[in-house]
């Protein structure tokens, strides 16, 4: 039987098309940001269900008669520079989201508007089209700008200053009413927007225009029930069970995060299964779903390597990567949220100060994008795949004691990559030959060793993981069972297993000598017991 609907990949947003989750659970506070009559922020990483979830939104509050509520998508004004062609654009997209509502009196509503009536004036178009849909209705109005941090700069500035205004000064008297409750939407809590409108101390002239904002919200991430759920709408309308422990290894391996719960079961289901509907699926099955997705890096990835290459983001990255004990001088409280609003982290609800990348999904991702720079890619011998196996074991003490001469011999010329430790090998040579002691070349090291330990420190260490993590992937090439790495500030340690013919080789890496080797040794076999 062919199935009606499928699991969404795509980002969109389609109820007829695609399984669902009810929105409003995902929502538990907006109900009360609204009857407290706040303006708030609703932030989550992409393709998490926030447009899909918007609408279903929108459709309950204005089926329930209380008041009425739109939705007005921002998206096109992304990179616009200019204030006043922006300004036109959102009135536009007010009137498009009239027209688009399910409830008649806001699509009435949207073709009495000329909108060349609010475009003499950019600094007060957009609250006055506002202000105008709110006379025109019986029941106070809800806007959510959805896609809200599409807008930049300049042209922020002035729309959030319209809204404050409005806020500030609404009643019910002609003339000043102004929606009862007002959401922007995107992936970027409003830190971010202040960050992006003006430099840290800075001000942007206004009396802040985010003072409107009573608190963000988030969207959560599905449950296991969630989960379960989802797919078995799949079971009843094809009859193919997602076995219990389908479920299980799908909420482990993604965390509930939507898109990924939605790819790994259509991997599955499609390409594994070629819609054959009479195989149950099991957890094996969604375990080679998830390698399945990592090697096809699909565009979903990508956005997400494409954040670890702001310096902000790497810089959390590196400190999560070598499991160090606190986040260091550098990174601010702003940069942790802002990587945790992007979706790349979460903090562990037990322990506070500790925190992971959001699901394993993400956590190999990370790894990999963070080791894929093309002069670490091109210092890696083509000749290193299949060097230590034979199809059928795996010389893992061979591989490490290679990994540690490839290191001695290549560090340098891998440091390219990185700016400090290239300044401090320069500066280390020119201070050598000056003394006559350009061949000592163990003096060399110990004293860039040391300089880079007291000055880089945190990105040395995470350099040589992405080192070791390059290393493995090129030499296992796809051979492996697998290689999981587990890493996350406040764990202290990095923690990798490679699994081959049944195998599993626990690892660690230390790169600060042999002064804490028992302890070293009893992290590690802390591991191999939890590895069995």
């Amino acid at each position: 039987m062919k199935p009606t609907r499928r699991f969404n990949t795509a980002g969109t947003c389609n109820h007829a098309d695609h399984y669902m989750i009810p929105a409003i659970p995902r929502l538990p506070d907006v109900k009360d940001m609204i009857d407290g009559k706040y303006y708030f922020v609703l932030h989550a990483p992409r393709q998490s269900g926030k447009t899909t979830c918007l609408r279903a939104l929108t459709h309950q509050i204005n089926s329930e008669g209380k008041y009425f509520a739109v939705t007005c998508s921002l998206a096109t004004l992304r990179g616009a520079k200019d204030e006043d062609a922006a300004m036109r654009k959102i009135v536009s997209q007010m009137n498009i989201g009239l027209r688009s509502s399910r409830a008649d009196e806001l699509r009435n509503l949207a073709y009495k508007f000329n909108e060349m009536k609010y475009m003499a004036d950019p600094d007060g178009r957009v609250r006055l089209i506002i202000n105008d849909i709110c006379e025109d209705l019986d029941r106070e109005l809800i806007v959510f700008f959805d896609e809200a941090d599409c807008i930049d700069e300049d042209p922020l500035i002035t729309f959030l200053a319209q809204i404050r205004d409005g806020y500030l000064f609404r009643s019910n008297s002609h003339g000043t009413r102004f929606p009862r409750s007002l959401a922007l939407v995107g992936m970027r809590d409003i830190r971010d927007y202040l960050h992006r409108v003006r430099p840290e101390g800075e001000s942007t002239g206004l009396a802040s225009p985010f003072n409107v904002k009573k608190e963000s919200l988030t969207l959560a991430d599905f449950t296991v029930e969630e989960i379960g759920s989802l797919y078995g709408q799949h079971t009843a309308e094809t009859g193919q069970a997602f076995m219990p422990e389908a479920v299980d290894r799908a909420w482990y391996w993604t965390g509930g995060q939507p898109w990924l719960v939605n790819a790994l079961a259509d991997n599955v289901v499609v390409k594994q299964f070629k819609n054959d509907y009479s195989r149950a699926v099991t957890g094996t099955d969604i375990d080679q779903a998830v390698q399945d997705l990592i090697l096809r890096n699909p565009t979903h990835f990508d956005s997400l390597a494409e954040r670890l290459k702001e310096p902000r983001v790497r810089r959390v990255m590196e400190a999560v990567i070598v499991g160090a004990p606190s986040f260091p001088k550098g990174v601010l409280p702003g940069d942790v949220l802002y990587a945790r609003d992007l979706g790349l982290l979460k903090a562990d609800s037990a322990k506070g100060n500790v925190w992971n990348p959001s699901n394993p999904v993400y956590r190999e991702i990370i790894a990999r994008a963070m080791m894929d720079s093309q002069p670490l890619r091109e210092s890696l011998p083509d000749d290193l795949t299949s060097r230590w196996t034979d199809g059928k074991s795996l010389d893992m003490n061979g591989l490490l004691k290679s990994f540690q001469k490839y290191w001695r011999e290549n560090r340098q010329a891998m440091a390219e990559d990185n700016a400090v430790e290239t300044f401090v090998y320069d500066s280390v040579d020119r201070a050598l030959v000056s003394y006559k002691l350009a061949d000592k070349k163990d003096i060399h090291e110990k004293i860039v060793e040391k300089i880079i330990e007291n000055i880089t420190g945190l990105a040395n260490e995470a350099f040589a993981h992405i080192v070791l993590f390059a290393f493995l992937q090129r030499v296992l090439n796809g051979g492996a069972d697998f290689i999981a790495r587990e890493y996350g500030l406040g764990r202290t340690r990095v923690d990798i297993c490679v699994g081959y013919k049944g195998s599993s080789y626990p690892l660690e890496l230390k790169i600060r000598g042999a002064a804490n080797r028992k302890n070293s040794i009893d992290q590690l076999l802390g591991y191999m017991d939890k590895c069995g």
